[in-house]
Formats: structure tokens, sequence, C-alpha cells
């Protein structure tokens, strides 16, 4: 086949053995046979045989364009590219800048384009709010007087004061009833888009671009569902294609989205996001090559980026993909954006606006690995629950509820029921969840009476989290970190493939819910948020400690520790990203008076998940906290042993919170600083072990001070002061000497082995004498020498090869409800066990009936800010691998 040109001044002759023929020639035909059909000015001569093929005759100017975005200069295909524009690129200043710069350049450059554009930045949001005040009354001037200037903006040439008087004269009429139809509303909304289009259109045109407005009015027909109008594909169809014909060969239309009429010319809008939709019928019409859809973000994300910080752009997605993602809420897409390029296999690219070095997302018929993941969110929803014990063993209750809502024209997202259907929980969109219920009450209102159903309720304010490419295999991974969390799903559902699971929320729990079930699902970085009170000698450690290994922690373990709150006993120091290595300084100059109330305010806020408070203080007051602290998602970790010391109540209850609460609470640190003293114990008795004894040095505060006592000829003051510069006591060091620290450790010890024994059970050995027990820590200090002499008679009184140790011991019948404990200070030989010990060695033994005579030793450093930090830091990351 061929064409054959011949310019006898106005005619030209078309010549190919048939039109099936001709077209199949070419990969453009449908294109090209629409543009025939569509052209009603077009007059076919008659059909004569010229040199044996059909032939008519055609006005030269008309085949012209007939052939204009089917042929180049070349006769080469030169298909069309859709660019389409969201609101936030619209926006005044930068984004404004960066659409006209865009356009420009591809025109320019030589290519084919045609332009949707959306309303500009929160145009749609702010009629609507106007709207509704205008429909109850309220003055909206201020508003509208808002929305005009940042409309307008400093354009002193474009004259949108048409668009403007006629959105007055709406909301007087709306003011004046006291209520507007869908219909009405749909008229509102529309300004946002013709304005837009105008606008861009005047600003293209003083650029030097040649460009036409096209009312998307004229092109796209729908029926009369206001609000979320149903598309009339063939006379849109034709209409695009004609109104296309006629375009002059420089002209660059731009295409308001979002806005239709009726086929008697009544304004409609495709729903919200139907700018892309827009786009899509426009590409689909044409046969575009591709649709550029550029928004403020670098395409589509694992999950929305404005949520979830760590989630990751995802290169390229199939068109089943990405309609799995629209369908389930993906913002970027309208839900019926995907089917127009399906069947046109047309690339859609999603883009940045603001970047240019960002190659986007393309979605085409290829997938870039199987099985692609994503969150998506439908934020504004209510949920149904309608409940009845009288509807057991009853047939079609759902018939009648989706027949009644469908007649309401409400639609369901979720449906969730027991096999007895004597509960039915419905998911719909907030704004018609009132609707919903009325209509269903009227449909069951018989039911009502015979009391087969008690209640129909709704849930408003939540949130459907959909996790795309999720199958119930692996669910339990990211569920069991919400409910760590404290979030409880209201429902969840599966699709029938199985590889999506919907849950849905409280929507004051969304932001939290999506960070901790992304980090889960993409095995991303898992932040875990501390609070740390107290930063002396072990807190002031810690932090140093953190921040110093995090990036090697995240790197080797995907945990990323974020301290968000650093406090002492006067100041709080908080910030969301996490505090500086000049926290020091920065707690003392934006430092804030505070109570733990600041803290869980400042959580829910800035929806941090994962936390855990770390309690570095040795203060009796703070432990009061700890339920609170349980009560609003933490988990514990304590070097503090008081909480586990008070009265064996208060150890039990909060042990109960814990399991009620699903938290944990690591104290390792507690009794032998950085040795796994505790697990080891937690596992014996776990495992069935009969322990029997555990008697040891359990100070490496007086471990050091005896051990250097004992081998050195020195006095016992000159000790005690080198203990305490080398940080090894306590702030007070009347709290070692007085042996309540050693006899909280074996208390401790005791009641993991589930003893009920409390502090006035041990028998303690106080080495301070009376006249020092009383009076400030800096008196105390002043009057160290008195101990001297007491402490030198003990020496001097020993046996040959004997050493001073004081230890701890826990022994009895531990299977009964109390054992025996005593702190003391004892002589033992020089090569025992226990006399063997050095510096600031801690040294534990553990008799069992497995172990007999010979137990099992554990020893290590019992003391130092450095191991003692150490081991906190330890809990911090074992609870953090948990979550």
């Amino acid at each position: 086949a061929f064409i054959n040109l011949q310019n006898s001044k106005t005619n030209i002759h078309i010549i190919g053995v048939d039109s099936d023929l001709f077209f199949t020639a070419n990969e453009n035909k449908d294109t090209f046979k629409q543009l025939a059909q569509a052209k009603s000015n077009v007059t076919y001569g008659e059909i004569q045989s010229l040199h044996g093929h059909d032939a008519f005759l055609i006005e030269f100017e008309q085949m012209q364009q007939l052939l204009k975005g089917v042929f180049d200069a070349n006769g080469k295909s030169a298909k069309i590219k859709i660019l389409k524009f969201g609101g936030k690129s619209l926006s005044n200043g930068e984004g404004l800048g960066r659409v006209l710069e865009i356009i420009t350049n591809k025109v320019k450059n030589g290519e084919n384009i045609a332009v949707v554009l959306s309303a500009r930045e929160k145009a749609t949001d702010q009629l609507e709010a106007i709207l509704n005040k205008a429909a109850k009354g309220l003055d909206y001037r201020e508003d509208f007087e808002n929305f005009e200037r940042y409309q307008k903006h400093t354009f002193k040439n474009i004259n949108l004061s048409e668009e403007f008087q006629e959105l007055v004269k709406l909301f007087e009429g709306v003011t004046l009833l006291g209520d507007y139809s869908a219909k009405i509303k749909d008229q509102v909304l529309a300004y946002g888009e013709l304005i837009s289009g105008k606008l861009i259109t005047k600003l293209l045109i003083g650029e030097g671009i040649n460009a036409k407005l096209l009312d998307s009015r004229r092109l796209i027909k729908t029926d009369d569902s206001y609000g979320d109008a149903k598309l009339l594909e063939d006379v849109s169809r034709e209409n695009v294609i004609h109104e296309f014909s006629n375009l002059k060969p420089d002209e660059v239309p731009l295409i308001t989205g979002f806005i239709a009429s009726t086929e008697t010319d009544e304004t409609t809008t495709l729903g919200r996001n139907g700018s892309n939709y827009t786009a899509s019928l426009i590409a689909n019409f044409l046969d575009a090559e591709e649709l550029e859809n550029y928004t403020h973000v670098d395409g589509i994300f694992t999950a929305n980026p404005e949520f979830v910080s760590e989630a990751q752009r995802i290169e390229q997605l199939s068109y089943s993909e990405a309609n799995e993602l629209a369908n389930f809420g993906a913002t970027i897409l309208h839900a019926k954006t995907i089917i127009p390029l399906i069947e046109k296999n047309i690339p859609l690219r999603v883009l940045n606006t603001f970047n240019n070095e960002n190659e986007g997302t393309l979605i085409s018929a290829k997938s870039s690995k199987e099985g692609i993941k994503s969150l998506s969110v439908i934020e504004n929803e209510a949920l149904i629950n309608l409940e009845g014990r009288g509807l057991l063993g009853k047939v079609g209750i759902d018939a009648r509820i989706f027949r009644t809502l469908s007649q309401n024209n409400i639609s369901v997202s979720i449906i969730s029921q027991g096999s007895s259907e004597r509960g039915i929980g419905l998911v719909v969109n907030s704004e018609k969840a009132h609707l919903a219920k009325r209509a269903l009450e009227m449909e069951f209102e018989s039911d009502f009476q015979s009391r087969d159903i008690n209640t129909i309720t709704i849930v408003s304010e939540v949130s459907v989290i959909s996790i795309v490419g999720q199958d119930l295999s692996t669910f339990h991974k990211p569920y069991n970190a919400l409910i760590k969390n404290q979030i409880v799903p209201l429902l969840f559902n599966n699709t029938i493939s199985g590889k999506n699971v919907s849950l849905v929320v409280k929507k004051s729990d969304l932001h939290k819910a999506l960070n901790v079930m992304h980090g889960q699902i993409f095995g991303i970085s898992k932040k875990v948020n501390l609070a740390i009170f107290g930063h002396g000698n072990v807190g002031g450690t810690l932090v140093d400690q953190i921040l110093a290994s995090k990036k090697g922690i995240e790197e080797r373990k995907g945990i990323n520790l974020n301290v968000f709150a650093l406090a002492n006993s006067k100041k709080l120091l908080l910030n969301k990203d996490g505090i500086s290595k000049k926290w020091e300084e920065e707690i003392n100059e934006k430092g804030i008076p505070y109570t733990v109330e600041h803290i869980f305010d400042y959580a829910k806020i800035h929806h941090l998940e994962n936390l855990i408070a770390i309690d570095n203080t040795a203060s009796q007051d703070f432990v009061a906290n700890y339920f609170d602290f349980i009560e609003n998602g933490f988990d514990l970790v304590s070097s503090n042993k008081i909480a586990n010391t008070l009265g064996f109540d208060y150890y039990r209850l909060i042990r109960d919170e814990l399991a009620k609460k699903q938290k944990q609470y690591l104290y390792e640190t507690n009794v032998g600083a950085g040795l796994p003293l505790i697990d080891t114990i937690k596992l014996l008795h776990l495992s069935g072990e009969n322990i029997t004894r555990i008697k040891g040095v359990f100070s490496g505060s007086l471990s050091y001070i005896f051990n250097t006592f004992s081998e050195k000829d020195t006095s016992f003051s000159k000790i005690l002061k080198s203990a305490i510069s080398n940080g090894y006591t306590e702030p007070d060091p009347r709290e070692d000497l007085s042996g309540n620290d050693v006899g909280r450790k074996l208390l401790i010890l005791a009641r993991e082995l589930e003893l009920e024994n409390e502090f006035d059970d041990i028998s303690i050995q106080n080495l301070i004498p009376v006249s020092l027990r009383n009076g400030s820590v800096k008196e105390f200090l002043n009057e160290l020498e008195v101990l001297d002499d007491y402490f030198s008679k003990i020496k001097d009184n020993q046996e040959p090869n004997h050493v001073l140790r004081y230890v701890g011991d826990l022994y009895g019948d531990l299977q009964k409800e109390k054992g025996k404990l005593e702190v003391k200070l004892v002589s033992v030989p020089k090569e025992s066990a226990l006399g063997q010990v050095k510096g600031s060695d801690s040294i534990i033994e553990i008799y069992t009936e497995s172990y007999g005579e010979h137990p099992l030793v554990i020893q290590g450093a019992g003391a130092g800010a450095a191991v003692t930090a150490r081991g906190v830091f330890g809990d911090i990351l074992r609870i953090a691998e948990k979550i």
C-alpha cells in the first residue's frame, strides 16, 4: 500500500489497496481512522477507481489536519506525549517556575506534547471549605479573599475576575439556600482547574509558547453522578480526537483535569485525584507515546514519604502492581488511572517537578522484581458495626446490606464478619458513614423490632493500611510489631490472591503504624527511640557509647538507635531526630523543666515508635513513673536497683502490667554490672534446675576496696578515696559501705528464683560507724579517717594467708516461699575462689543439684561507668532486636 500526495492546488489523492491494508501498514491505523471519522467538516468525494485502486478526494488543508499528530515531516510516527502536573507542582514560586521551564524546554526540543493541569496547591480543599461555610451561614469572606489572593499572586496581566465573580454568585446562592447539592459542589470545585488552566496558558504565551486552553468539559462526557461521574467513553474519545485534529501544528494544548460534563453540558467531576484519570484518558484516546505525571515526590515509594521518612523509591512497576496500589489508596494514582493505559500499553512515568536528576518510577508491562511490596493508605474512612445475636443462622444479610448501600451510592472497601453473622464490620468513606447508618437502620427496621439486630454503630476517624504484596505467611512480623507498639487493628482481611493484607486502625495511630510496619516489611533500619534519664557517670558514658556505635549498629543489625530524649533531675532535652554529640552543652542551653508527661506527649505528637525508657538514676521517686512508662508504650531498661527491691506486691504488680502490655523490663546491670548473671540464673531456673545457693562478691566497689586493702599496706580511707575518684562507688559511698547495695542485689536474685523475700528479711552488716551514717555526703567524706582504726583491727586479726571479702549469701531451702539472705564482711583463704579475686572484679558462685559441690562461677569486671553502661547498652539492644 502507498500514499500518493498529488498537490493540485486544493486537492490530493489518497490511494491504497483498501483501507484495511493501508492502515495495517501503519502502526497508527486506529488513530488515523478515528481522526477521519471525527472530522465532521470533511467532505469525502465520490469513491473512484484510479489505476485500479479505490480513491477519494479531501481538501488539502483538511488532510493536513487529519495527518497532524500521525506523521511527521519524514513520514514517521510522531506520537504525542501527555504531561500531567499536580497541585503542589503548580504552587506559587518555584513550582510554577519549574512547570513553565519543563513545558518550554520540551516544546523547544521539538517534542509533541499535551498538558493536563490540576487545580493549584490546595485550591480544591479551600473551595470545599468555603462552600461548607457558606452552607452553614458562616462568614467566608476572609477565606475567599485568601483564596483569590493566592490564585492571582503577582500576575498583573492575567484577568481572572470572571472566574471569581462566578464563584461569588455560587457562594451567595448557597448562603441563601443554606445547603448545596452535589451538582453545585461540582460547579464550585471545577473553578480550581479552570483558574489553573487559564493562568498557566497565559504564562506560557508570555514565554513565547503558542499555548491553547482546552476546557475538558468539551472533551470528557459523563453521566450525572455528580462528585464521581462515570465516563461516556465513545463520545469522549470522539470529542478528544476531533478537538486535537483542529489544532494548528505549533499549538500546545493545555487541558483542565478532574472536570467533565454531561451530554447536556452540566459540569461534573471525576472524583478526587481525577486529574490523573483525565490524563490517562487523553493518553488512551490519542495513542500517546507516554504519560508523564509530575508530582512533588521522586516517584512511587514503598510508603508515603510524608509519613515514613525511610520510604524507598520503586524504580519500576507493572500495570497490575500499580493498579493494586491505586485500588488500595496510593494517593499519587487515581484508582481508575491505570486501566486506560493498559488498554493501549502506554507507559506512565511518575516524576518530581522539583528534581531534574531523578528518573522517577516507570509503570509499564514489566515489573522490576517479583513480589514488589508497598504500604498504601486510605485515610478518611469510617467503620460501621452491625451487631445482633438474632442474626445467627440467618441467610441473606450480606445481600440486604450491599443492596441498601448500593442504592445510596455507597461503596464498601472492607467487610469483616464471623461465620455466624452475629457481627459485621463495614468500612466506608467517612463522608458517607452517617448516610450508610441511616440507610441500614431503615432497611433493618423490622429486625430491630424483633431484636435480631441490637445496634448499628459508627467508629469514625479510621484509616485503612494495605500491604500490597504481603501474604499471611510473614504477616505476623508487622502485626506483632504493631501490638508491641500498642496499636491494635480494629479489623483486618486479605485478598483472594492472598498477596494483599489490609488493616483498619484508628487514624490517630496511622503515622506510627506505618513506620512500625515499614521497617518490618522492607528490612529497612528499624528505628528504636530512646529516652535516657540520668547522665552522670553511667548515663553520660552510655549516651557517648550509643552515639559512637550508632552507625555501626545500623549497618550490622539494621537498628537505628535514636536518643530523642535526655533528662536529668531538672532539665529535659528533646529532639525527634536524635541528640548530637554536643548533648552536654545542649541540655544546659536548651533543656527545659519537665514532667514525664512532656515526654509522653512529645512521643505521641511525633508518632515515635519502638520506645524504650532507660533509668540510670538512683532515685526512688523516679521509679514511681515506671507504670506510666509501660502504659504509654515504653519498654524499660534500668541500672537503678530500687524498683526490683521494693515491696513484693509492687514487684509482682509491675510484672503483671508488663505482661498485660507486652512490654519488656531488663536490668542485667542491677547485679554484677556487665556480667551475664541475671540471664544465667533466669535460664537455669526456667529449665527446672534446682538452685541451692548463690554466694559471692557482688559489689565491684567493695571488691576493689577490700582486694586492695588486703594486699597493700595503706590506710582504708586512702583506698576508699581512690575508689571514689575512679568512679567505682555510688555518688554517696555510704550506699556501698552500708551493705544496702549488696543486699538489694541479693534480693533481686532471690526474686528471680520466685522467692517472696522482702528487703527487711536480709541480714546486713553495715560497715559505717553509727556516727557517720547521717549527715551530708560532703560531711562524710571529710570524716573518712575515722574508718582507718576500725578496719585495721579487722585486717590484723585475720588468720595467716587470709583476705577480707564483703559477700552476699543466699541459701536455705530455695524451693519454699523464702530463702535466707546474709550480707557481711568475711575473711577467706587467699587461695580460695573468693580470695583470688583481683581489682574491682565481682565473683558469684551458683550451686545447683546438677553441679553438686562444684559451683558454676561467673567472674569479671563488677564496677566502673564504662562496664555498667555497656551492660545497659546490651539490654537496650536485646529489647531492640525483639521488637
